[in-house]
């Protein structure tokens, strides 16, 4: 019997690749830029307008290594306008902030294949799909 590994809640597939993004920043619509250059498929989902489930947060936090609060730009004027930095909140509470406040993510992440990525720089994504964007234009995806 083949050793079976533990199904997420998110579907991955080694042809399609996923993007979880926010369409109301640059860095979001670049790193969109560069998957749709890609040569699998992709999957976008633009958090500032579809509502992702408490539980794939929770499996992008455990795939990338990270905590919820590790999601939050806590620099974001709607997360420090009614929080301190050093707050301490509960894993319950952290996703009520990413729910309520979808744009306060702090950066895109990518799912190649089984592998999740946080990119921090656009040209990140680069490196993680095999691509034919030697010369997409940045500044058009603006």
């Amino acid at each position: 019997m083949k050793n079976l590994k533990t199904m997420g809640i998110i579907a991955t597939n080694k042809n399609q690749n996923i993007l979880f993004y926010n369409s109301n920043n640059s860095i979001g619509k670049q790193c969109l830029a560069y998957t749709e250059d890609s040569k699998n498929d992709v999957l976008t989902i633009d958090v500032s307008k579809t509502k992702v489930a408490d539980t794939q947060w929770v499996e992008i936090c455990d795939k990338l290594n990270l905590k919820l609060e590790d999601l939050v730009n806590k620099e974001h004027p709607n997360f420090s306008n009614n929080f301190d930095k050093s707050t301490s909140l509960s894993s319950n509470d952290w996703l009520k902030v990413i729910q309520n406040n979808p744009e306060v993510i702090v950066t895109p992440i990518l799912v190649v294949g089984e592998t999740f990525y946080k990119i921090e720089t656009p040209s990140n994504v680069r490196t993680y799909l095999s691509t034919t964007s030697e010369g997409i234009d940045e500044k058009k995806h603006i």
